[in-house]
């Protein structure tokens, strides 16, 4: 079984996307949404944070986890690496490489929340991989909220993406990273205000196959994956906005299920 850790339900386009990418591999998908957003928090919060929702998927029978939140992966990573005897994936690793190779001039931005653009993790890891790229991060998280009300088709919303873009666009970016799950569905106006020469980084993709390749490498992984087609979804909280938003970062409607413990 995947498991598929988030401090939200954004986490749900990496889920549709492995879902998609493996399908007949069973899932399970569990959102903080008790504790969303985790971009506004102390490092050492977002790592005990982090480290209980991935207990949680180990506890239910998780034979890898894949962190879909791009703070938590810029921050609680490793910890939960050392934590577990299990492979960890994160999505921040596969996407900076992915950037590299599509930069025709070395110029890649980098859009996400505040905790994460403030961690510098795009940034190392790019330059582990070129140094002489040029790393240029803007903090956005404005945008989370405006695709959590579904505000995709606001003139507000256009205008505060164009603003978050203004100081990259200055620095004649040709590539952006989008640097949290909510922003794939602003990702048309994104490519807009940005400019249509500008090629845009959606981690989705780069971490599933990450996850497709760890498994074709790994046979005897492989063969301890549940293939029946399960697919769980976990928040730890739920409210009807939190359903709605669920169905939009999906593609189709889920079941969202509250664990007992958590409602305790």
């Amino acid at each position: 079984m995947i498991g598929i850790f988030d401090s939200g339900i954004g986490g749900l386009t990496v889920a549709r996307g492995l879902i998609d990418r493996l399908p007949g591999y069973d899932t399970i998908f569990c959102g903080d949404t008790a504790r969303f957003p985790y971009g506004n928090k102390h490092p050492e919060t977002i790592v005990r944070d982090t480290l209980r929702g991935t207990a949680f998927l180990s506890d239910r029978g998780a034979q890898m986890i894949v962190i879909a939140c791009h703070t938590a992966s810029s921050l609680a990573a490793d910890p939960v690496v050392q934590a577990y005897d299990i492979p960890v994936f994160e999505g921040i690793t596969p996407a900076a490489a992915l950037a590299v190779r599509l930069s025709r001039k070395s110029g890649i931005g980098v859009i996400g929340t505040r905790a994460m653009t403030e961690s510098g993790a795009y940034e190392r890891k790019i330059k582990a991989i070129h140094p002489d790229a040029r790393v240029c991060s803007a903090a956005s998280p404005l945008l989370v909220p405006l695709a959590e009300e579904g505000w995709i088709k606001k003139p507000e919303t256009r205008m505060i993406i164009k603003k978050y873009l203004h100081p990259l666009k200055v620095r004649q970016i040709d590539t952006l990273i989008l640097g949290c799950n909510h922003y794939a569905i602003l990702k048309d106006i994104i490519q807009r205000k940005i400019g249509k020469r500008v090629r845009l980084v959606d981690p989705v993709s780069p971490v599933a196959d990450q996850v497709a390749q760890f498994l074709n490498a790994h046979p005897e992984m492989d063969a301890l994956m549940g293939k029946q087609g399960r697919h769980e979804f976990f928040v730890s909280d739920l409210t009807e906005a939190t359903k709605r938003t669920a169905n939009i970062m999906f593609g189709k409607n889920i079941r969202l299920e509250v664990p007992r413990a958590a409602s305790d």
